[in-house]
């Protein structure tokens, strides 16, 4: 019986030894608060409306479809982990329209009545306002459907040859020949701007009986129906011979701010960085990070070529601009949206490890990320199509009972797409895609620091390394930190004395379970494909 008891006693002995020598990984996410947003800085969720969930069973989502998954959105208690973690929705248009895609507007002050109904939509605003969730709706301002009783009685009146009434609401005018692609006949040598569709024609952004019009519709939106917001479709052509895109934004965003101060505005300039850069000077919140998104963009480009090169100086170039352009502007980073092909098919060559590498990169830059709806469980759509109905094809939430939305009878759900599985198998696994975006968003909701701070570059002197600080007045910095290498595990000496707020690691799977460690605050240890977040001590 001594002996046992000695024999154990040298075991723990030993046991003890070892852990001192490797110290247990402590979860540092588990000591920390999430912090409730009280500003514009959000990480947003855009919802194709019709694709994501379907309450009633006829083949198209639907606002009360978008009521039932909110908790699996956010379920409005910052101590659980099972939601996503999101404060932020962005709706596709919701407005009476010919389309399946709702971007030709027959009526500013309804909602579709395949989403719904007004009583439905103000539901969801109530309940998203409930769980901190702000949303914010598409906004389609630079055209309409041609079946606006406004635009019908426009044409009347044009064919009459009377320019001086309804007509003024719109690109309508009278040419001695077709003036170009842009444009379509009404008849008698009468034209309208239609630089999308003949389907949709332009309006007259420069005339004040429209503008009165906008103002209405911003206040029934705002005012009457509390939305936080819009998603201003198709900015880049605000823009025409009758005045500049940027006066009109600034007009529009000054009297939204008039009817609700801290409305929030996100544009489509669907352009380089150079012209992004310039329509800040509108003042607007946001515009998308077109640059840096999509399969040639920045940060795909990184966990392709495992390289941290251009990456973040580009990004602190980019800040740098827009900062000067628009002091309090907000960056919005993004992989893809709803006209762009799906990011797990450009990601497929880097498997799951390098999807979720990506989604580090983007989700970690200051301002607000847009996750395009299934983006958060890798859902891919069919490469060999071309229209748009497959990038934006049903949800898929259980991939082993697929939904029936058929989106404008052509695109449905196709269980080859969750290539990881649906929501309910990826909840299961704690290495999963969706379960790594819950994580990241945690992280961020723990550190406001990083969403609303300034990003210089820290240099390491690895290409294969892709660091930043972010600094915040009053607040110590932030070290984001991504090592980008698959295969090799990287060792830092910091030349800050810091502290782990957060870690990342997208190589970690069913027979691999490794973690960010920092040893007496300066020797930071990265597994293959990780990323740390570091918080300078005082």
């Amino acid at each position: 019986m001594k002996k046992l008891t000695a024999l154990i006693l040298i075991l723990t002995i030993i046991a003890s030894a070892l852990c001192a020598c490797t110290p247990q990984y402590k979860d540092p996410t588990e000591e920390n608060k999430v912090v409730k947003s009280n500003d514009k800085y959000r990480n947003y969720y855009e919802i194709f409306v019709g694709s994501f969930n379907d309450s009633d069973g006829d083949g198209t989502g639907d606002l009360k479809g978008i009521i039932e998954k909110l908790d699996y959105l956010n379920d409005g208690n910052p101590k659980t982990d099972t939601d996503l973690g999101i404060d932020g929705i962005w709706l596709t248009p919701i407005m009476p329209s010919h389309s399946y895609h709702k971007y030709d507007v027959k009526d500013y002050f309804a909602i579709d009545r395949s989403f719904g109904t007004m009583k439905d939509f103000d539901k969801l605003v109530s309940e998203c306002h409930k769980r901190g969730i702000n949303i914010i709706i598409d906004l389609v301002l630079n055209h309409c459907s041609k079946f606006n009783p406004l635009f019908e009685n426009a044409c009347k009146q044009a064919l009459g040859g009377d320019l001086s009434h309804d007509a003024k609401y719109f690109e309508i005018e009278k040419y001695d020949s077709n003036p170009g692609d842009a444009y379509t006949e009404i008849g008698k040598n009468y034209y309208y701007e239609s630089n999308f569709s003949p389907y949709m024609p332009e309006w007259n952004l420069y005339e004040k009986c429209t503008r009165d019009y906008f103002k209405k519709i911003s206040k029934f939106w705002l005012k009457d129906h509390s939305v936080d917001g819009f998603r201003l479709d198709a900015t880049k052509y605000y823009t025409s011979k009758k005045g500049d895109g940027k006066e009109f934004l600034k007009w529009f965003y000054s009297e939204s701010k008039k009817i609700k101060p801290d409305v929030y505005m996100v544009g489509e300039n669907w352009t380089g960085n150079s012209e992004i850069v310039d329509m800040y000077e509108s003042k607007a919140d946001s515009f998308f990070s077109f640059g840096f998104a999509d399969s040639s963009g920045a940060f795909v480009t990184a966990v392709r070529n495992h390289s941290s090169f251009g990456l973040v100086s580009s990004v602190e170039k980019f800040e740098k601009n827009t900062k000067n352009s628009n002091k309090n502007r907000i960056n919005a980073f993004f992989l893809s949206n709803h006209d762009q092909k799906r990011s797990a098919n450009y990601l497929k060559t880097v498997g799951l490890k390098g999807t979720k590498m990506a989604a580090a990169l983007y989700m970690l830059m200051p301002g607000n990320p847009f996750i395009y709806y299934g983006e958060e469980i890798g859902l891919a759509q069919d490469s060999s199509k071309n229209e748009d109905e497959y990038k934006r094809e049903p949800m898929i939430w259980d991939s082993e009972k697929l939904p029936g939305i058929v989106v404008n009878n052509i695109a449905k759900a196709d269980k080859s797409h969750a290539q990881f599985g649906g929501v309910k198998q990826q909840e299961k696994d704690k290495n999963s895609l969706l379960n790594f975006y819950k994580r990241i968003i945690k992280i961020k909701n723990q550190n406001p620091a990083i969403a609303r701070g300034t990003l210089s570059e820290y240099k390491i002197g690895d290409s294969e390394i892709a660091a930043y600080k972010v600094t915040v007045k009053d607040a110590l910095p932030i070290y984001i930190i991504h090592n980008l290498s698959d295969s090799e595990a990287k060792e830092i000496e910091l030349k800050t004395l810091s502290t782990l707020r957060g870690d990342l690691v997208a190589s970690n799977d069913d027979k691999t379970d490794e973690h960010v460690v920092l040893d007496n605050n300066t020797k930071l240890k990265l597994p293959p494909y990780s990323t740390a977040v570091l918080q300078e001590l005082p």
